[in-house]
C-alpha cells in the first residue's frame, strides 16, 4: 500500500533528509587515498547520533554497519572495514539512511578517491544525469514507471546498463515502502503518482552488462563482468509541479 504523507509528514521525512545530507558533506571532505572505509563509517555514525538521530542501515536485517560504502564494481551494501582501505582511481559509492521521530530519510552518492580516468568520470556523471531525467519526470499524473523508463533511455543512450535486480523504493515511517521503482520500464505504465507520494529514485548504472551477484557476505552486490558501476539517490516528493528533493544540495 502506498501512504500519501501530509505535510506535517514531509517536514519529519525532511529533517531526517537533511541529516544524511550533511554526512555526505562530512563524507566528501574526507574521501582520499589511504583512507580506512570504517573511518567513514564511524564519522557518519558520530554525526547521526549527535543529531539525536539513529543511523538506519545499522542492523536493518543484519546489516552491520552504518553506512553502505561500495568501490569499483560493487554496486550496492559494501560493508566498510577496518582492512578496507581507499586506493587512488577507485569510485566509491557512499548510501547513508536517517531515522528520527518515527520518519527516515535516506540518499546516496559517488566520489572519485583522488584522480580517475576518463571512462569513470563519465559513468559517474550519465549516472547522475540520468537520476535528475527521472526526478523531472516525479510529477503528479505521471505514471511510476515514467520515472523508470526516463532513466533507462539516458543511461543506454550512453552505453551504459542499468541494474535490474535493485530498485528504488518509497520512504517514511519505514526505510522500504511500496511502491518500488526499478530503473527500466514502459512509458505510461505503473501506477498514478499523486501528490504527497515520498520516493527514493536511485540509478545503478553499470559500465558493463546490467548483471550482478551477490557475494557470500550476502550484502555485497558485485558487477557480473567486475567494470565499475555509479550510484546515486535522491528522496523526493511529489507535487502537482516539480518534484522537491528532499535531500538537496550542493554535492551534486
Amino acid at each position: 500500500m502506498i501512504h500519501l504523507k501530509n505535510p506535517k509528514e514531509i517536514e519529519r521525512i525532511r529533517t531526517c533528509c537533511q541529516i544524511v545530507v550533511e554526512c555526505l558533506r562530512i563524507v566528501k571532505d574526507m574521501v582520499r587515498p589511504g583512507l580506512k572505509t570504517s573511518d567513514l563509517d564511524r564519522a557518519i555514525e558520530k554525526y547521526i547520533k549527535s543529531r539525536g538521530a539513529k543511523p538506519a542501515f545499522k542492523g536493518y536485517r543484519g546489516f552491520p554497519a552504518c553506512a553502505c560504502i561500495s568501490i569499483d564494481s560493487v554496486v550496492v551494501h559494501g560493508i566498510p572495514k577496518d582492512n578496507l582501505v581507499l586506493e587512488e582511481g577507485q569510485i566509491v559509492g557512499i548510501d547513508i539512511g536517517v531515522y528520527k521521530d518515527k520518519y527516515y530519510g535516506d540518499s546516496a552518492m559517488t566520489l572519485p578517491v583522488g584522480q580517475i580516468n576518463e571512462e569513470k568520470q563519465r559513468l559517474m556523471k550519465v549516472t547522475l544525469e540520468s537520476l535528475y531525467k527521472g526526478i523531472e519526470k516525479a510529477v503528479s499524473g505521471n505514471r511510476l514507471h515514467d520515472i523508470s523508463a526516463a532513466v533507462q533511455r539516458h543511461v543506454e543512450s550512453a552505453g551504459y546498463s542499468v541494474v535490474r535486480d535493485l530498485v528504488g523504493h518509497g520512504i517514511g515511517q519505514s526505510l522500504h515502502e511500496d511502491p518500488q521503482i526499478p530503473n527500466f520500464g514502459t512509458p505510461g505504465t505503473g501506477v498514478r503518482l499523486k501528490k504527497g507520494m515520498t520516493l527514493c529514485i536511485e540509478p545503478m548504472v553499470n559500465a558493463g552488462t546490467f548483471k550482478v551477484f551477490t557475494e557470500g557476505d550476502q550484502w555485497t552486490v558485485r558487477t557480473e563482468d567486475r567494470k565499475p558501476s555509479a550510484h546515486f539517490e535522491h528522496s523526493i516528493a511529489v507535487n502537482d509541479g516539480e518534484a522537491e528533493i528532499l535531500t538537496q544540495s550542493e554535492l551534486f
